[in-house]
This record gives structure tokens, C-alpha cells and sequence, in this order.
């Protein structure tokens, strides 16, 4: 990847936080989808946004969002930016409980949801018969390359590109990293803010499905997957979920053209922790930059914009379909 980050903004933690809040995520005027609901094989359902006013005939990029993400995303803006401006058509899946309404069943989503992504796919394969390009963002890119190393040769009926984007391909390193230090107390604490009380609400909908008190203490990533993502998606454990749902060691199993995107100084995603290319197989490209933060590679003057990450991403997917 060609990126270096610009002078005015150094470091990971400010590449992270400063893209999210201040930069310019869009040309022109903001996405505006159209929302469709589709009823899960279990009898739940997800909401699915698609980019208005595309051609039928286009491409589709499909975006797969990050932890407690939806289409308001930083990256969801700039990827549906970038899309538009090439003319793609575009669908923005939203994981179990994300889309603002909480999903029915007994459960959430998790790092390694291959079965849902595969789902997913497979419906979007079935009315689409042009180009599909998928990308993911962290926890999603996660999920996305675990289900093309699941679906090997087979992923390349359903898919003709995919890419992670700043994905914890080895989740018990960036789980360790997110619940320590300033990580701890800046974004473990932001996404504890809004999955406990989304998992509160989840109890409400089903008495007796964990231990609520405990969870209204949890303080760590950590804790909050040993009380409830983990025991509701049939973990034993955080360490058998990270350990069953991290991309990074099945990497070399994928068969379709794969992209591995991670910033070297992400403040959550140890550089230390990623993959090397003997370990991936001839099917996947690894894009280590050395800055960039999470999901941020800003770009331009103050305030910056974000659409130099999306605008290579596409291109990758693009030149390799």
C-alpha cells in the first residue's frame, strides 16, 4: 500500500481517533441507502443497506462493518463514497443487533461468524449476477477471511475478491493489547459502553441466558466476551474463542484472491502479531504500512480526508476479480 501519514497527525492513537471524529469522509453529498430485512434461517433477521440509485448491472462491493459498527461508520461513509464514485452498486450487511433494533434470537455476533458471512453471500450471489467484491473491517474482515479459509475453493463461487481491513486476525494479541493501558481506558471503555447495555437488553428478551450482574461489572474486553459472547455462540471460553475464531493461523488455506490489510502501529492490532508471508500461501497479499492507526489512514491537510484507504482497497479488489 502506498500511504504515508501526513506530518500534522503522528502516531497510532491519533491516527485512530482523529480520522473517526474530524476528517472528511465523503465527496460530494453524503450516501443515502435503501434498507432491506432479511429473515435469518434461525428465525432471527438482519438489515441489509444497499447504496441508492446504483446501476443494476454494476459491480457489488460488500462492506462488512467492525465491532458495534453500522452504516454511520467512519469507513462505512468512506468505502460507500468511493463506491459511488466509481458507479459500484454496494450492500452494507449489518451484524445481528447493530442496525439500531435489537436482533430476537439468543445471541449477538462474533469475530469468527463465517456461517452468517457465507449466508450472506450466498444471497447475495444468487441475485446478483455481475462482479462481488468484499471487504471487511475489523471484527468483520476477521469473519470475512474465516469464512473464505471455511469455504476454500468453494469461497470463489461466491465471491470474486475479499479483503480485511485492520482485522485482530490473531484475536488473543489484540485482545490482550485493547484491555491494557490507554487502550483500556479509551477504547475498551467505548465499546463496553454500548454492548453491555445492548447485552442487558438481550437479557431481557431471554431471562437466564447469563449472568447479568456480572456482566454489568465487566471493565475488560476480555470479561465481556468470557460472560457473554463467548458462552452464547458456543465458546467454552474468551481463550477458546479467540483461539477457534482468529484468521490468522488458517490464512494459507484460502483459494480466492485475498488482501491482508494492517497498520504496523494500529494501537490494538500488535505489529509484532502479524503474519509473515510464509505463512499466508500464494493466494494472499499482505499490506503492512507502517502508520495509519486503526481503520484511520488519513490523508491530505488538516483535517484530512479518508478516502485514500478505500480508494486503494478498491482498486486491489478491482485489479484482482
Amino acid at each position: 500500500m502506498q500511504y504515508r501519514a501526513p506530518r500534522w497527525l503522528p502516531g497510532g492513537h491519533a491516527q485512530t481517533i482523529w480520522p473517526a471524529l474530524f476528517s472528511r469522509q465523503h465527496d460530494g453529498p453524503p450516501p443515502n441507502w435503501t434498507r432491506e430485512r432479511w429473515d435469518t434461517p434461525d428465525g432471527d433477521f438482519i438489515d441489509v443497506d444497499f447504496l441508492a440509485d446504483a446501476p443494476e448491472d454494476a459491480p457489488l462491493f460488500v462492506l462488512f462493518h467492525g465491532l458495534e459498527g453500522d452504516r454511520t461508520s467512519h469507513s462505512s461513509v468512506a468505502f460507500a463514497s468511493v463506491a459511488r464514485a466509481r458507479g459500484w452498486a454496494m450492500a452494507l450487511p449489518h451484524f445481528r443487533g447493530c442496525s439500531g433494533e435489537l436482533n430476537r434470537g439468543p445471541r449477538a455476533y462474533h469475530s469468527g461468524d463465517y456461517e452468517e458471512v457465507g449466508w450472506i453471500l450466498q444471497r447475495l450471489r444468487e441475485r446478483h449476477g455481475a462482479k462481488l467484491l468484499v471487504a471487511g473491517v475489523s471484527l468483520g474482515g476477521n469473519a470475512l477471511m474465516r469464512w473464505a479459509e471455511e469455504a476454500g475453493t468453494q469461497a470463489a463461487h461466491l465471491a470474486d475478491a475479499v479483503c480485511s481491513i485492520c482485522s485482530p486476525i490473531d484475536l488473543a494479541a489484540a485482545g490482550a493489547a485493547i484491555d491494557r493501558g490507554f487502550n483500556k481506558q479509551v477504547y475498551a471503555r467505548r465499546f463496553l459502553r454500548t454492548m453491555i447495555p445492548k447485552a442487558l437488553r438481550k437479557l431481557q428478551q431471554h431471562p437466564g441466558l447469563f449472568d447479568g450482574e456480572r456482566l454489568k461489572r465487566a471493565s475488560t474486553i476480555y470479561e465481556f466476551d468470557n460472560l457473554f459472547t463467548a458462552p452464547l455462540h458456543g465458546f467454552r471460553s474468551t481463550e477458546d474463542y479467540w483461539t477457534r475464531a482468529a484468521a490468522k493461523p488458517h490464512l494459507h488455506r484460502i483459494r480466492i484472491p485475498a488482501l491482508v490489510l494492517n497498520a504496523r502501529n494500529d494501537p490494538f492490532v500488535p505489529g509484532d502479531s502479524l503474519p509473515h508471508a510464509a505463512e499466508v500461501g500464494t493466494h494472499v497479499t499482505l499490506w503492512q504500512p507502517g502508520h495509519g492507526g486503526h481503520v484511520g489512514f488519513p490523508a491530505g491537510r488538516l483535517p484530512g480526508h479518508l478516502l485514500t484507504m478505500p480508494e486503494q482497497v478498491c482498486d486491489w479488489l478491482w485489479r484482482h476479480r
